[in-house]
Parts: structure tokens; sequence; C-alpha cells
């Protein structure tokens, strides 16, 4: 059918040439196994964590954490007081705890939702906390700016001449404001 011009003697490849290009030397085959081991390992052990992790953020209610529901934030017990003081506060009905308590931009309120939820998550399973609980200088400064944040109008007066100049801050007099009853907690620090 071909004319025989057409049928090339193709010399198929050595087979020993083949498996000798492919065959590794014991040294570097030693470290793909290493390698190997090394990735099965770290595999493993970020599953385990994620696993726990997962199953953690399941038991306590994490996506609770995720939401503008105060109630979620009385999943603690030590948080029980402070919550049922803040029911009976003049601002329950227009402020909720994220309100008070984290910063009003969306990078500040995420950063220090996940910061304090993981410190708080800790210092609770641990047992490794001041009862009965005290806010931190970080958390009293986010606190400050909520306040200044929404009463703006009324206290821009009263603010600091120079940006960085230090006030009094507003829970000196207002203590029991955003928990009913409750002293502000910050006594000679004011």
């Amino acid at each position: 059918m071909y004319p025989e011009y057409y049928y090339v003697a193709v010399k198929e490849p050595d087979v020993e040439q083949q498996i000798g290009k492919a065959a590794l030397s014991p040294k570097k085959l030693g470290k793909l196994r290493g390698l190997t081991a090394l990735s099965v390992c770290c595999t493993g052990v970020l599953g385990v964590l994620g696993g726990l992790g997962a199953f953690t953020f399941g038991y306590g209610d994490g996506a609770a954490y995720l939401t503008n529901n105060p109630a979620s934030c009385a999943n603690c017990h030590v948080m029980q007081e402070h919550y049922n003081a803040w029911a009976k506060s003049s601002h329950h009905a227009v402020a909720t705890c994220n309100d008070c308590h984290l910063p009003h931009d969306f990078a500040g309120k995420w950063l220090t939702k996940g910061d304090n939820g993981f410190f708080h998550s800790l210092a609770f399973t641990t047992g490794d906390f001041h009862e009965p609980i005290q806010i931190k200088d970080r958390n009293r400064r986010v606190t400050q700016n909520a306040c200044l944040y929404c009463h703006s109008d009324y206290v821009e007066h009263m603010l600091p001449v120079e940006p960085g100049g230090e006030m009094q801050l507003c829970v000196h007099c207002h203590g029991d404001v955003g928990h009913a009853g409750r002293e502000s907690g910050y006594a000679d620090r004011d």
C-alpha cells in the first residue's frame, strides 16, 4: 500500500538506559524518603491540630462569638455577672458588648475579636485569670475610644488639644453606665 521508503527502521531505546536515567543514587533516595516521612509527619500533626481546633470551636460554640449577640459573651461562667449588669444598664437598649469592647473599624474589630477570643479561651481553659476578671490596658483604650466614638458630639470640648494627649477615662465618672451597679474597675489607674 505504501512505498517501501515510508518504512524507516526505528531503533527502540535500550531498556537499561531508561532505567539508568530514572534510577536514583542511594543518597538521593535516602533524602527523598526522609522528605516523604517529614511531609507525612507534618501533615499528621497539622491534621491533629486542625481536628482539635475544629472540635474545640464546635464544642465551645465558637460560631456564637462571631455574632453581635451579647448572650454569647455569657457562655463563660465568669461573664454572667457582667452580662446581668449590662442587662440592667442604661446602655443595654442601645449598645451591645461589641459596641463598647471592640473598635469600630472592620480590621480592628476582627483583629481584636480574634486576639481576645484566643487569649480569653486560653485563660478560661487553663484557669489562669484574675477573679473577678479585670480589663487589660489595651482593651481599656478600646473601650475609651468606643465612648468617644459614640459620644463625640458631647465630649469634643473635653478632648486633649494635641493628639495622644492625656485625658480622664470616661469610666472614671461613668463606671456603671455599661454595667449597672458596678464600679469602673479601674480604681486609681484612671
